[in-house]
This record gives structure tokens, C-alpha cells and sequence, in this order.
């Protein structure tokens, strides 16, 4: 027999089967189809791209070489040449071959006879130098026009022009993915040649020959590549490229290897040379250029003679176009989701409109059972039985919680009263506990002081007995004193420093004595006074004190409680550094919410606190010194320094050492005169 939660899935997934198998098929395999349709397209857009731009940069070449051809056909058929060569004048004829070169942009240009000779040339050439054959100079010496690219080794170019076999020289650069070779330097040079037949002198034919360099020809370049790429003629972050191949090198690129220097001496890859070289066939795909993939399009390109010599190419950067591509797709996917995701939930609504009712008091007894009492069914949108059943199931839940609140309370009265009674039970164990300790520690105190005092009195007498029988050896020995002046004043120092030591201890032991009122008490002298409380203890270490009295208020304080205070700190200070270290005193002026005060640093450069410690300094009892402490000694001196409306502060890093920050308040009704702030500031 099924459950009632069992039918009720049941019965969802075949709706939801029914309802959402068109949308969670259908859809997504449209979505397939059309990223897959969209891809191949926009892909043949790119290389159909790619390959007009190609189209242009030939049509482009082919033009420069007609241009160059007919450049010639200009200068061989103008009257000037023709009186100049009839003439058969050589300087004559070198002189308007000079001019003429340079306003025509070639890198050479000269003039032979019907046998090959070279009559004129610019630059200069030996006299009766015999011109290579070439193709275009047997045509133009047959009577006819041509022009075509010649690949000319540096031998060729240094007889041509002096100086262009240095300009064709291109240094090769390592390349990865281009196919292997021992070559380290391109020294031939690619050439536009052009030949025109013309009449000579004596009724003969010669030709007219000139020459442009494409090696390192970069306006030539950049002319095709602003042609093809004009600007805002591709996306944001793509660019476009033209490169002249000679063989597989780069002669003249606007490629480049980073930020100014252009790919010059780099290599094509091996498959695009086995491609286009090797079998002569157009390469219209991507390809890695450099440093990057572009969308690419390489031709070959072919001399006088038939042969492959280079290549020509154009591409533009590929990423900026699958970043549009994937957008674009991405975009198509979004609007497919969002219709999945907008008809989904209506489906499911109608599809929970036939059997919610039932679903949510299901989930209401399910959540009751769970311990969830004030889960309830809610208003129905059906008015019929299961309607009215559902308003029924809710009423006995209000009555059925009624009944738990009322239980609860009872409870929790019952735990709280029992509360109460336990914490009051734990406050008094506590405050008698520390009651006991405080009353160990005032006996104690009270021991202390009684026999410091008495120490104190014993210690006066012979320590006057000493004072008295200087004076008279003094007195007796009169001008006799001199050598030993010195070891007297030596006695009298000490005999001062003993009195001192215990004026102190009778301070601290009898603090009813020197107590005085609260105020205008000076924390540079209590830090002075307590450094001699302590010097023998700094005597047996190797603690160097560093002292820094800045402050000139003058603070609100008993003297004596601020000397306990102090004492504790140095104390402490000087027992977390037992193998020596530095103690600094610091006090300053130092403002805290408005208020003035003064502030005293105690620093050391010891072991530390733990963190887990810092936070229980401050309480009672609380030690990290079993053996020699009480615990008492921090918690005093924190509520001595707050009940004069001060605060008491540490901060600490394990093994760097801990700083004790004391802030109190200056004494308002006495203000330091200039003479006190002069003493303090020194």
C-alpha cells in the first residue's frame, strides 16, 4: 500500500513529465543546433572577409606594378629622352636617369643597348657593365613592355645600386612553429622590375629598366594595409595586418614583435609554407601570426620565371571576433533560457493548480510532525470539500498550539525561576571565595608593612650612627680631609641613597602617612621614586632603562596608590625579562574623549602575553606566575587607576614583549606653572 506522500509524487512527475518534456527537449536541442549553425556561419563570414581583403592587396600590387610600367613608358616615349638618347650623350643621359629615378621612386633605373649593354644607369655603374638577361630586359630589347617580380641576390643589388644590398638585408629570427633552417640572415632583395623598349641614337632599339625594392619597403605595406583596414573598419581590439613574403620570411610587415618593432625577419609557420609554397594553393584560415591567431589569408607569389618565390598576406586579429561571436551566441542562449525560464513556472502553475490543496496539507502535518507547530495549511483558492477540509485542519492546529504555548510557558518559568536561584547561589560562592582571598592577601599586607616598618627603623638608627661619626671625623681631621675627600663624599652618597631607600619603604608601608590628598601628583617623579624601590633588582639583570617625560600636567591621584600602581608594572616588567632586555618609560599629554590627562607607557621587550591571557590580565587571581604571584597585583592597580576615573590598558606580541598603557586624568584644579613644565620637560 503506497503513502500518501508516495501518491502525491507519483502523481507530480508524471504531470511534470507531461508538462515540461517538449520544453526540456525541444529547446535545448534548438539551442544546439542554432550555436552550431551560427558558429560555421559566422566563421565562413570571417574567411569570405579575409579573402576579399586579400583580393584587394593583390589588385593593389598588381596596380603598383603597372604604375611602374607605365612610369617607364612615360619617360621612354617624352621628347627629352628622345633628343637625349638620339644625342647618344652618356653624361647627358645620366643626369636626366638621376632626376627621373627619384621623381618615379625607383631604386634604379638604367639604359642598355639592343645587345645588353648599359649605357646610362642611376646609380652609377661601371662603364660597358653587360645587364643579367632577365626576363622583362629580353622583352623590352624584343620590343615589348613587361614588368614582374625578380628575386636578386646581393650581388645583383650591390652592381645595381651601392647601397641596396644593405637596405635588402634582413637579420632572421627565430620562430616558433616555422620549419627548420641553418640560414641566420636574408641577403637577396624582391624586386618590382619594369622594361620598355626605346629608340637609340643610329636608328638602334635598347630598353629602359627600373627597379623598386620591396625588402624593408614599409610605406608600401602600410599603403595595402590602410586600404584594407581603414580605421573603425573591424571591431574594438582587433587590427589588421599585411605582410610580404620572400620565400617564408618577412621582408615587410606591419606585424609586430611588441610596442614599435615590427616582425621583420620572422618566419611563417611550416604548414602555411608546405601550403601555399610547397603546392601553391590559397590559405584562407586561421592562423598563429607571431604572437597571437589571426584570421588569415596567404597567396603565392610568382617571378618572371614561373617559380614561387613569396608569399602575400592580410589578416586581423581573431580574438575580438570570437569574443563577439561567443557574445552574440551567449545571447541567443540567454534569450532561449529566459523563454525556458518564463515558461517553465507557468506550466508548473498550472500543472500545482490541480492538486496544491492537497500538497500543502500534506507539507502542514509533515512540518507538525517535525515539531513545526505553527505551520498551517493558509487560504485554498477552492471553495468545495477539500476547501473547508483544509480551514478545519488549520483550527485544530491554533487550539493544538494554544495548548503547547501554554505548556512552554510553564516550562521556561520553571527554568528561569531555577536559573535565578542558581546564578544568585554562584554570585555568593564567588564573592565569598574572593572575599576570603582578599582577607589572606590584607594579612599578608599587613605583615608586609609591620615588618618593612621595622626594617625601616633598624636600618635608621645605624645608618645615623654612620651620618653622626662622619661629621665629627670630618670636623677632626679638618684640612687633613683633603686626600681622602673623595672616599667621604663616596660614604656621604650612599649613606643619602640608604636614607632614601627607606623613606620609600615607610612610603609604601605606611601609605596613611604620605598619602596626602588626591592630586596634583607629577608621574614623572612616582616613575623616578619607584626606579629606586627597584635598582637593586635592575643591579642583578642586564635591563637598560630608557626614559622619555614629555607630559608637564600634573594628574588626579593619591601619590601612594599611583606608586603601587607603577611598582606592580615595573615589577611585572622586569620578571618577563629574565635574560636582560630594555624598559621604556614613557609619559605624555594625551587628550581621551575630550578629556585631558596624562598617559605613561611601561614597555618591555620580553616574552610576551599569549593572546588567550590578555583578555584575563586584568582579573583576580588570575596569574601566569603561580609560584611567586597572587594574582592580585594587576587587578588592584586596575581599579585603583578606575576609581580615579583613569584607564589601564596592554597590548602584546609573544616573544617581542608587551607595552602597559596608564591613562589618568590631569588634577583640574592644579595647573603646571612654567617652572614645573620646564623640570618635567628636561
Amino acid at each position: 500500500m503506497t503513502t500518501p506522500i508516495e501518491r502525491r509524487r507519483s502523481v507530480r512527475f508524471r504531470l511534470l513529465v507531461l508538462a515540461l518534456l517538449p520544453t526540456l527537449l525541444v529547446l535545448p536541442a534548438f539551442i544546439v543546433l542554432v550555436a552550431v549553425w551560427w558558429s560555421i556561419q559566422f566563421d565562413r563570414i570571417l574567411i569570405s572577409k579575409v579573402h576579399g581583403d586579400l583580393t584587394i592587396a593583390r589588385q593593389y600590387l598588381e596596380r603598383l606594378m603597372e604604375r611602374s610600367d607605365e612610369k617607364l613608358h612615360a619617360l621612354g616615349d617624352s621628347a627629352t629622352f628622345d633628343q637625349i638618347a638620339r644625342s647618344g650623350s652618356r653624361d647627358e643621359l645620366e643626369v636626366l636617369l638621376a632626376a627621373r629615378r627619384n621623381d618615379l621612386s625607383l631604386d634604379y633605373l638604367y639604359l642598355t643597348d639592343s645587345n645588353g649593354i648599359v649605357i646610362a644607369a642611376s646609380p652609377a655603374q661601371s662603364p660597358g657593365s653587360k645587364a643579367r638577361r632577365w626576363p622583362v630586359v629580353e622583352a623590352g630589347l624584343r620590343g615589348q613592355a613587361s614588368t614582374a617580380l625578380d628575386i636578386l641576390d646581393a650581388s645583383a643589388l650591390q652592381q645595381l645600386s651601392g647601397d641596396m644590398h644593405k637596405r635588402a638585408r634582413i637579420e632572421l629570427v627565430p620562430t616558433a612553429e616555422a620549419a627548420a633552417t641553418e640560414e641566420t640572415v636574408e641577403t637577396r632583395g624582391m624586386v618590382i622590375q619594369s622594361g620598355v623598349p626605346v629608340s637609340m641614337a643610329g636608328g638602334d632599339t635598347g630598353a629602359l629598366i627600373g627597379g623598386m625594392l620591396l625588402n624593408q619597403n614599409l610605406a608600401f605595406i602600410d599603403t595595402i594595409n590602410g586600404l584594407i583596414y581603414r580605421a573603425a573598419g573591424l571591431p574594438a581590439g582587433s587590427q589588421g595586418t599585411a605582410t610580404l613574403f620572400l620565400d617564408d620570411v618577412r621582408i615587410s610587415t606591419n606585424v609586430r614583435l611588441f610596442e614599435g618593432k615590427r616582425a621583420l625577419g620572422t618566419r611563417v609557420s611550416r604548414s602555411v609554407r608546405d601550403a601555399v609554397l610547397s603546392s601553391g594553393r590559397v590559405w584562407l584560415d586561421r592562423a598563429f601570426v607571431v604572437n597571437d591567431w589571426y584570421i588569415s589569408a596567404y597567396e603565392p607569389i610568382v617571378d618572371s620565371y614561373g617559380q614561387r618565390v613569396g608569399m602575400l598576406y592580410v589578416g586581423f586579429l581573431e580574438r575580438p571576433f570570437q569574443a563577439a561571436k561567443y557574445t552574440t551566441l551567449a545571447a541567443i542562449v540567454g534569450v532561449l533560457l529566459l523563454t525556458m525560464l518564463l515558461t517553465v513556472p507557468i506550466l508548473l502553475r498550472l500543472a500545482r493548480a490541480i492538486f496544491r490543496p492537497l500538497e500543502r496539507m500534506d507539507e502542514t502535518i509533515f512540518r507538525v510532525e517535525r515539531g513545526d507547530l505553527g505551520a498551517r495549511t493558509g487560504v485554498v483558492s477552492s471553495a468545495d470539500e477539500i476547501g473547508r477540509l483544509a480551514h478545519h485542519l488549520d483550527a485544530l492546529l491554533d487550539l493544538l498550539q494554544v495548548r503547547e504555548r501554554e505548556l512552554r510557558n510553564w516550562a521556561e518559568e520553571l527554568d528561569r525561576r531555577v536559573d535565578e536561584r542558581t546564578s544568585q547561589l554562584e554570585a555568593t560562592d564567588r564573592k565569598l571565595a574572593a572575599t576570603q582571598q582578599q582577607l589572606v592577601m590584607s594579612e599578608k599586607l599587613a605583615a608586609i608593612g609591620e615588618i618593612t616598618a621595622g626594617v625601616a627603623h633598624e636600618i635608621n638608627n645605624p645608618v645615623a650612627v654612620i651620618q653622626g661619626n662622619l661629621d665629627v671625623a670630618r670636623e677632626v681631621l679638618g684640612g687633613a680631609i683633603e686626600p681622602v675627600m673623595t672616599e667621604f663624599k663616596l660614604i656621604d652618597q650612599q649613606v643619602h641613597r640608604i636614607t632614601l631607600i627607606v623613606n620609600k619603604l615607610l612610603q609604601f608601608a605606611r601609605p596613611s602617612e604620605f598619602a596626602g590628598y588626591d592630586g596634583n601628583v607629577r608621574p614623572s617623579d612616582i616613575i623616578t621614586d619607584c626606579l629606586v624601590l627597584i635598582q637593586h633588582l635592575l643591579n642583578r639583570s642586564q635591563i637598560t632603562v630608557t626614559r622619555s617625560k614629555l607630559a608637564t600636567r600634573v594628574v588626579a591621584m593619591n601619590q601612594t596608590e599611583l606608586q603601587q600602581v607603577m611598582l606592580n608594572l615595573l615589577v611585572n616588567a622586569l620578571h618577563a625579562m629574565p635574560n636582560g632586555g630594555t624598559l621604556s618609560l614613557q609619559s605624555r599629554d594625551v587628550d581621551v574623549d575630550g578629556v585631558p590627562g596624562v598617559a605613561i607607557f611601561v614597555a618591555d621587550s620580553g616574552v610576551g602575553i599569549p593572546p588567550e591571557n590578555v583578555s584575563r590580565i586584568f582579573d583576580a587571581f588570575f596569574t601566569t606566575k603561580p609560584q611567586v604571584g597572587t594574582g592580585l597585583g594587576l587587578s588592584i592597580s586596575y581599579a585603583l587607576v578606575a576609581r580615579h576615573g583613569g584607564r589601564m590598558s596592554v597590548e602584546s606580541v609573544v616573544g617581542k614583549g608587551s607595552t602597559f598603557t596608564v591613562w589618568l586624568p590631569m588634577d583640574v584644579q592644579s595647573k603646571p606653572n612654567n617652572d614645573e613644565m620646564a623640570q618635567s620637560a628636561s
